[in-house]
């Protein structure tokens, strides 16, 4: 019977979500109905074991969606975005304007900009360059998807991705992790995305297909959209109008700074300031009784977010007309993505402690193949149930990121190598029908799954399960690098 409850309460959270419930609520009855099953205590369940759970998690990362939050706004309202997107679309010209686009949105969010504060500055740009290069609207999703959730938000080493920093704790590792893999990944995924939409470039000019007006209705964030992706993601879309936009643009190099910023002070801190202090006071009950490496990939990311924020600030400071409402809505933006996460992990947490888990770790850690597969399909299992790439890790790791580092070891696997492959795999099926970005990349594009969702799962799924698979063999071979 506790098996029967678990899979009906992870049954109840996906149609619930799906359905557009509010994650918040549906986590807590969907782990009390798993806990009832098994005949645990439920208030004790509840208060002790799910917020238990989701406090440790809002505990960890809240100043990393914090400061997140705070610097894709700045970065908005500043008309930093605006500025590097135009740049680049203006040198490429209309006649790249795939690889413009792709290309924009890779930049600003390879440095750390959340994609949903992106797509409202990429949308409107992708559909002028694809109106003047007559090419069908239907393709802008899977052009902005490719740049924007691929291989920026999980694969290449750096990213301050919050799906790049989840298994930093667990594997006592930092965003800069198998570099060398990320890499060769990044551009196989590159690769084949731009082949594909070359690909249905042609196809559509060959059939006479191009750019259509269409006459929809504005777009506009309803409830259900903004519940699912805060759910996916590290920025509530309903604050993205509030605070004040510049009417100018900072010159180039100075909208890329931040971005450049970010990178840099990031990989100063991880790989060569911090292994270098004395921080054994850290073993120190008072202080948590952990090592450096620990926490040393998640200060590293608060820094680099940090020094961006006040670097936005300094050189944007007459572009910012509302700084005060700018900030408030950046911080306010964390608030809701962080909770649904959170909710999601203490409903793992629940889960977890469940005598009927310990079949579930067991089928999941005897998955032929070893160490390496099983991580994989957790990852790729419990995102797309889930429809949330930092979701899927964050309950996977928390249940099982001290078995999975256990087998590492027994295996002689490098943690950096576990470390890149959940991060890939968790954003494969992630990007299934219901996830909340594909959502409201949509739905601001003002399109349909059924027209745009078909060249979508080539660009953002089926290239990275390629990556990954390439990847796997690669690290199964020699190792980490």
């Amino acid at each position: 019977m506790g098996l029967v409850g678990i899979l009906l309460a992870l049954a109840l959270l996906m149609w619930l979500a799906y359905r557009g419930w509010s994650v918040l609520i549906v986590a807590p009855v969907a782990a009390l109905v798993a806990a009832a099953i098994s005949g645990e205590p439920l208030l004790a369940s509840w208060t002790q074991t799910f917020m238990g759970g989701a406090a440790r998690f809002v505990a960890q990362w809240f100043p990393m969606f914090l400061l997140g939050g705070l610097f894709g706004k700045l970065m908005d309202d500043s008309g930093s975005i605006r500025s590097i997107a135009r740049f680049l679309t203006e040198r490429l010209g209309t006649h790249r304007t795939l690889l413009a686009v792709v290309l924009a949105s890779a930049v600003v969010t390879y440095g750390g900009v959340s994609v949903f504060v992106a797509f409202f500055v990429l949308v409107p740009m992708a559909d002028e360059m694809f109106r003047a290069a007559n090419i069908p609207r239907r393709l802008m999703p899977a052009t902005i998807g490719l740049g924007a959730f691929t291989f920026t938000m999980s694969v290449m080493p750096g990213t301050p991705s919050v799906n790049n920093a989840i298994p930093m704790p667990y594997f006592g590792t930092t965003t800069f992790a198998a570099p060398g893999l990320g890499i060769i990944a990044s551009i196989i995924i590159f690769i084949l995305g731009m082949w594909w939409l070359a690909r249905a470039e042609a196809a559509a000019r060959k059939a006479g297909e191009g750019y259509v007006d269409t006459t929809r209705t504005a777009f506009v964030i309803d409830d259900k959209t903004r519940e699912q992706a805060a759910m996916a993601g590290d920025f509530d879309p309903a604050e993205i109008d509030h605070g004040k936009r510049s009417a100018s643009e900072p010159p180039f190099i100075l909208a890329l700074l931040p971005l450049v910023v970010v990178i840099v002070v990031n990989f100063l801190m991880a790989l060569v300031v911090l292994p270098r202090m004395d921080f054994s006071f850290l073993a120190e009950e008072a202080w948590g009784g952990i090592t450096i490496g620990a926490v040393a990939g998640v200060w590293s990311v608060i820094l680099a977010l940090a020094a961006a924020v006040l670097t936005v600030v300094i050189v944007n400071y007459r572009r910012l007309p509302a700084l005060r409402e700018t900030l408030d809505a950046g911080a306010n933006s964390a608030a809701v993505p962080i909770l649904m996460i959170a909710s999601l992990v203490g409903f793992g947490a629940v889960v977890g402690t469940l005598p009927a888990f310990a079949a579930v770790r067991d089928a999941v850690l005897e998955i032929p193949g070893g160490p390496l597969v099983s991580i994989i399909v957790a990852m790729n299992v419990l995102a797309g149930l889930t429809g949330t790439a930092s979701g899927g890790m964050a309950i996977t790791l928390n249940a099982l990121g001290d078995n999975f580092m256990a087998l590492a070891a027994e295996h002689g696997i490098n943690p950096e190598l576990m470390h890149r492959l959940t991060t890939i795999s968790a954003g494969t099926l992630d990007a299934l029908p219901h996830n909340g970005t594909v959502l409201l990349l949509l739905q601001i594009s003002r399109l349909t799954h059924r027209e745009s969702y078909p060249d979508m799962v080539m660009t953002v799924i089926v290239n990275v399960i390629i990556a990954l698979v390439v990847v796997t063999v690669l690290g199964s071979m020699f190792g980490s690098f």
